[in-house]
């Protein structure tokens, strides 16, 4: 498998520092965002979008330092009811469009959530009661979802990319293997996994068990680790809308790989991946609070490293 890095984990660094820190962490590989939910440290989408020449110096100083494009990103809500729908689905789109010029055959983003009829806001139901939640899931889902993802299908295929790799996340109407297939059972395979066990996790989900039902649904991996804080979680559950700052408080946290589970865990996901047929990126998403973005990387990169040696 290749080591990369979504390049948001070192978003501190401008675009030369993070290829040269990249290069001297010993990764391959790297995905870039492009707008809607990052902030695009290292990608202009609509400069790159209308100059093939800034994409071809783009790509060079990438190669320059030994590193290859493993997927663009657009991670965002293009279902939100609000102004800001229409902002990330044209985000969206412009990332599928550059994705296509730039020959990378896979998009990493979300499925995004509308809310109910007349909702300001996206409305998450992960309940079928009061009665009113499952009419709100069935609007949403007739209505919003499967149409809005059998026009993005049809416009990324007829781009050349037909792997959209939808993270399963919370706050969104994908988030679960369950509503992965719902969605791919209506829309096609151009839709599948990108897979990030963090996420699955704080919703009381087994990742290695989830892996083998998604088998070669999985386009794509992120490599993210979540604690589980005992006492918190005790006393409240897993459901915590504390901000990510007050981890001393949370009943779970994003953290470098190794610090929620071990080396023997990762090489059981690892193994688990290589057994369902994925050989490919293990894109690092450094998001842990507590230790800085070098330094999380580097704990994390050694991980995967003697997990991949013992694996190989």
């Amino acid at each position: 498998m290749k080591i990369g890095m979504i390049t948001d984990s070192l978003g501190n660094l401008a675009f030369d520092e993070m290829l040269r820190a990249s290069a001297e962490l010993g990764l391959e590989t790297l995905e870039f965002a492009c707008g809607n939910w990052s902030s695009a440290p290292h990608i202009d989408l609509q400069a790159m979008l209308a100059s093939a020449a800034k994409r071809k110096e783009f790509v060079a100083k990438i190669r320059d330092h030994g590193l290859t494009i493993a997927a663009l990103n657009c991670s965002g809500n293009p279902l939100h009811p609000g102004p800001q729908g229409a902002v990330h689905h044209g985000v969206t789109q412009d990332t599928i469009r550059l994705a296509s010029l730039m020959e990378i055959d896979r998009v990493v983003m979300m499925s995004g959530l509308p809310g109910g009829p007349g909702d300001a806001n996206p409305n998450w139901i992960i309940t079928d009661w009061p009665p009113e939640c499952l009419e709100i899931q069935r609007y949403q889902w007739e209505e919003r979802i499967i149409p809005y993802w059998r026009d993005l299908v049809a416009f990324s295929n007829n781009l050349g990319i037909h792997k959209l790799c939808l993270e399963l996340h919370g706050h969104q109407a994908v988030y679960n293997v369950q509503t992965l297939f719902k969605l791919r059972d209506a829309v096609g395979e151009t839709v599948g996994a990108n897979y990030d066990p963090s996420h699955p996790l704080w919703m009381g989900a087994d990742p290695i068990a989830a892996i083998r039902k998604l088998g070669s649904a999985i386009y794509y991996v992120h490599a993210k680790d979540t604690r589980i804080e005992p006492i918190p979680a005790g006393i409240d559950g897993t459901l915590d809308a504390r901000p990510p700052n007050l981890y001393a408080e949370r009943a779970w946290n994003y953290i470098t790989l190794g610090y929620g589970h071990g080396e023997t865990w990762w090489r059981q996901f690892c193994t688990a991946l290589k057994q369902v047929g994925y050989d490919d990126v293990l894109s690092i998403e450094h998001e842990d609070m507590m230790l800085t973005p070098m330094e999380g990387m580097r704990k994390s990169v050694a991980l995967l490293r003697n997990v991949a040696i013992n694996l190989s």
